[in-house]
């Protein structure tokens, strides 16, 4: 059935992704675990499904009795049995580390009941090697939101070898109920996203390292030009308008140009050798005064909210 949602769905870690995975699994109407194994970061968890919840409300997506019902589903808990053993669908969100997810896969298919989705939140292990050894490898899927989830709409659901259709579509139905944006694809180191994601990435330093523009104007650039086509047509689409022939013209000396460099950026390797890291450290490409983070962090996700709904409403 069409926007399906699961009576009761689980959440296996709670740590950056967990509390908005949850709070949108709860605002469909889904009862809703929330597992970690420590105490203290289900207490972190807690507040941050708070936040998130906060967050909606403040841009109206969420009333203040609808937050309510929302938060009124969700249960945290440290036993992995307790989070699944009643799960209709559950997600894995638990650290990026091959042997840990094959581990509680492992534990989860001896607690939940035969037709129980797994879906995995990995944002590049492959869905196979999460399927291998298995009992039921056709009920596990790759289920990778975007980060902050609560804000983010797309969530990429990944075939591994043995997925079954049918579970891809329940996922996907799952993902439309909780007014998410699903895409569906067959499994490729590091999925549709990063991978563009990342070769913007690799040009954009590559354009730092060799002095072609200041870090700030790049960004400026790929903020103001790309970002805002980007956000209202696919580069795909981008295409049509522009002309293949234009595309075809320019691609056949530029694509030479493009940096392919399969190694890490030499300016990255340069801050992760000084421990400067980003946000984290408070200091990496860029470097904040004290208390500019917090407040970069608000603004950036309240300008998203509203692009969000920009662009929900005019859907073209």
């Amino acid at each position: 059935m069409p926007n399906q949602v699961p009576n009761t769905s689980a959440v296996i870690g709670s740590g950056t992704m967990g509390p908005g995975i949850a709070l949108m699994m709860a605002r469909s109407g889904s009862a809703v675990y929330l597992m970690d194994i420590d105490e203290k970061a289900l207490q972190r968890a807690r507040e941050g499904v708070q936040m998130a919840s906060n967050v909606l409300k403040s841009s109206g997506e969420l009333t203040e009795a609808s937050a309510h019902q929302a938060l009124g589903r969700i249960h945290f808990t440290t036993s992995l049995s307790e989070a699944v053993k009643s799960a209709d669908f559950i997600s894995e969100a638990v650290p990026e580390k091959l042997e840990l997810k094959q581990k509680v896969f492992s534990e989860m298919e001896a607690l939940v009941s035969s037709d129980t989705i797994l879906s995995s939140n990995t944002s590049g292990i492959p869905i196979s090697k999460l399927q291998e050894g298995r009992s039921r490898p056709e009920r596990i899927v790759g289920m990778h939101w975007s980060n902050p989830p609560h804000i983010i709409p797309v969530i990429e659901i990944i075939r591994g070898d043995h997925t079954a259709d049918q579970t891809v579509e329940t996922t996907r139905n799952y993902a439309l109920a909780m007014n998410q944006v699903p895409v569906v694809e067959h499994e490729i180191p590091g999925f549709v996203e990063n991978r563009i994601l990342y070769a913007i990435m690799r040009e954009a330093l590559h354009l730092a390292e060799t002095g072609v523009a200041s870090m700030e104007d790049i960004d400026a650039t790929i903020r103001w030009g790309i970002g805002m086509k980007l956000a209202v047509i696919g580069p795909l689409a981008l295409l049509d308008v522009a002309g293949l022939d234009i595309y075809h013209s320019v691609a056949s000396y530029l694509n030479q140009e493009l940096c392919s460099d399969t190694g890490i950026s030499r300016l990255v390797e340069e801050k992760v050798t000084q421990k400067n890291l980003g946000f984290k450290t408070g200091k990496g490409l860029f470097d904040y005064a004290p208390g500019e983070i917090p407040e970069l962090m608000r603004a950036r996700v309240a300008t998203l909210l509203k692009l969000r709904q920009e662009l929900m409403k005019a859907d073209v």
